[in-house]
């Protein structure tokens, strides 16, 4: 198990109604966690429709995830 925080933007934090959290997972990559939180509190969104950041930098659904990783997770947005 490892501690991550974790911040939420958008959909995500109104679905969550936080915009960031720290959490203990067993999750080993950043869709992973997505797909536990998506159980958690849920979300709504597929996983293919979320990107994830981690420690800054954009990451792929595979990325590997760490103790003490910041893990954003951004949903598509739409702007006018």
């Amino acid at each position: 198990m490892i501690s991550v925080a974790v911040q939420y933007f958008a959909i995500l934090r109104e679905q969550r109604g936080l915009a960031q959290e720290k959490i203990a997972t067993t999750a080993g990559t950043a869709e992973a966690l997505y797909d536990e939180l998506k159980q958690r509190h849920g979300f709504t969104l597929p996983a293919a429709r979320i990107r994830a950041a981690v420690n800054d930098e954009f990451v792929s659904a595979a990325a590997p995830l760490r103790e003490g990783d910041r893990i954003v997770f951004i949903p598509p947005v739409a702007g006018g």
